[in-house]
């Protein structure tokens, strides 16, 4: 079914992990689409309360676009590159109404850094870094670089970050709010696995929404993020994790929620 990636479930939770570590993972037409066919699976797939995305080994996460392949064809447009598979990737992970965790696993690079930034948390090993280089290459960031930066570490860094595509390293990266978490490379799955078992017991539809509502915000007004709160939480108010919260509030006991 995939051949660039390693599609597997366990407990509630999906792991996509691209496979191509003899060019550090990085991004090929077909391997953009099949992580983009493999995030809307997931999503679709009741069973599954989080997406976990990494790459193999520990050397890189995502190294960013695989230029050799891309030229191999001859001339193309990078536009239309974008416009068709980039773009469809990055939008899959952010429709998704299940939380998307990057494990950054080693170096996220170019297109590979916009990647892990379209997730929703990034834990990362902290020998790990990240980088814009496309300047270095005479290009901008793609791929949602342009969006997702400056909202996280605003204009003038972000400035800074991309026209110079110096590395960003874990520590500055923990700084800067990029990443939620670095550990050694050791302890890497132990971290994502207690993000992922606190997301697989969680009420996972309040989840969606509040995701859904905090992209819309990006783009809205004040007043209309305040009816889109009251719109959803009277969606939110019907469902059965919030009767069994209010139960169990009441009750003076942790909550079962069965993303309902």
């Amino acid at each position: 079914m995939y051949e660039n990636i390693i599609y597997e479930i366990s407990e509630n939770t999906a792991t996509i992990t691209l496979n191509r570590p003899q060019v550090y993972n990085a991004l090929s037409t077909a391997l953009i689409k099949e992580i983009t066919r493999a995030v809307q699976s997931a999503d679709r797939n009741e069973d599954i309360r989080a997406i976990v995305i990494t790459g193999t080994g520990d050397k890189a996460f995502c190294s960013g676009a695989d230029l050799k392949a891309g030229l191999e064809g001859g001339t193309f447009s990078l536009g239309e590159s974008l416009r068709e598979n980039y773009n469809p990737m990055v939008l899959a992970i952010r429709k998704a109404e299940k939380p998307v965790i990057c494990r950054l696993n080693g170096i996220a690079t170019g297109a590979g850094m916009s990647l892990a930034l379209a997730c929703d948390l990034i834990v990362a090993q902290e020998a790990a870094y990240m980088s814009e280089l496309f300047v270095g290459i005479g290009l901008m960031p793609d791929a949602g670089s342009m969006f997702f930066l400056p909202r996280i570490i605003g204009v003038h860094k972000t400035f800074e970050l991309c026209s110079t595509g110096r590395k960003i390293f874990m520590e500055e990266a923990l700084q800067l709010g990029l990443v939620s978490k670095a550990v050694p490379y050791e302890k890497l799955d132990e971290a994502v696995n207690e993000l992922t078992g606190f997301y697989k017991t969680a009420a996972t539809r309040s989840i969606a929404v509040m995701k859904k509502v905090l992209n819309q915000s990006f783009n809205s007004k004040l007043e209309d993020v305040l009816e889109q709160e009251a719109v959803n939480q009277d969606l939110l108010g019907t469902t059965h994790d919030f009767a069994e919260g209010v139960m169990a509030f009441l009750q003076k006991r942790k909550p079962v929620f069965q993303g309902k």
